[in-house]
């Protein structure tokens, strides 16, 4: 098949566009690299074709949409301090880039489409893991954090919305938490890596006060992006018309037992500090992955065993 991925040079759309390469697919990338970077395709140059460009930019997305079978809409503005600093680009990016994208789409007769969504759709969730039937709500219209998980039910609804009629196959997943080297500075892990590089240099001896956002029981489930685009190219292959999957791990972790595998590694003695928690972070987060292990899922790698590559990326390239 060609694919048209949007948000191709991310981390989690490069990713997806070497595994395309890999699986002897055609691939066309869109990216305006505002988050990305073309470096990260440096492996596969020669074996795919680049657009630069935004994803807001109609004529645009519609010509890169152009003699394609599938498109993977994954272009969108992450990073937390996105959501608080500037949540009118953040709703911007998400509410013109999917309409484009369906456009485009239909003006192109293409009729696949794999949308990216996110585990921010789940404020509050009321079952703990969270299978994908559980109610979508905004907490707080007023608190600009929910410009993400909003924007994300938006291009959930417009996916459904405009998918029943003229497309094939609309498909969406919602990625929880994923990690690996060169993941963006804007996320938990590669923030706490560059925290305690600096931490511990500034302080050779002794043990490192480390203060975190919240109590630090505060959970997460983390997937590593290998195992996170084994579920994604299961859902490509696999994934039904108009039907959502999760994908991440179970394992779920305390924000004090990430800090404890952190120092760990970096063989330091430490003190965890308890903060203020941001205003409408979730206290736990993990996924019901049932529907997704139906299509054949099995993720391998344990946080402990796929954290280390990522503290040493940081480590060398903070």
């Amino acid at each position: 098949m060609k694919y048209l991925v949007t948000g191709g040079t991310g981390f989690i759309g490069a990713s997806a566009v070497g595994r395309l390469i890999d699986d002897g697919h055609e691939v066309r990338v869109l990216d305006n690299n505002l988050r990305g970077s073309v470096d990260r395709l440096s492996r596969w140059d020669g074996n795919f074709e680049y657009v630069q460009g935004d994803i807001r930019d109609s004529e645009l997305v519609d010509a890169a949409v152009k003699g394609v079978d599938a498109v993977m809409h994954l272009a969108y503005v992450n990073g937390t301090h996105n959501f608080y600093e500037r949540p009118e680009l953040v709703l911007d990016v998400a509410v013109r880039g999917m309409l484009n994208v369906v456009d485009a789409c239909r003006n192109r007769d293409v009729g696949n489409l794999i949308l990216a969504s996110s585990s921010e759709v789940y404020q509050k969730p009321p079952m703990i893991p969270t299978d994908e039937t559980v109610p979508l709500i905004i907490p707080d219209v007023s608190n600009p954090r929910f410009s993400y998980g909003g924007g994300k039910i938006l291009c959930e609804l417009m996916a459904f919305t405009y998918g029943r009629k003229g497309f094939d196959r609309v498909t969406i997943f919602r990625p929880h938490n994923v990690y690996g080297p060169d993941m963006g500075n804007g996320h938990v892990l590669p923030q706490f890596v560059a925290r305690a590089k600096q931490l511990i240099a500034s302080q050779p001896e002794g043990c490192i006060d480390f203060e975190i956002q919240g109590s630090g029981e505060e959970t997460r489930s983390f997937v590593h992006i290998d195992d996170f685009i084994d579920g994604l190219m299961l859902v490509c292959d696999k994934g039904q018309h108009l039907e959502i999957y999760n994908i991440g791990n179970e394992e779920e972790r305390s924000i004090t037992s990430i800090v404890e595998s952190l120092f760990s590694y970096l063989e330091r003695e430490y003190k965890v500090v308890a903060g203020q928690k941001l205003q409408g972070s979730v206290s736990r987060r993990c996924p019901d992955l049932t529907k997704l292990r139906d299509l054949g899922y099995a993720p391998s790698i344990s946080f402990q065993d796929g954290v280390p590559s990522l503290i040493d990326w940081y480590l060398e390239n903070a």
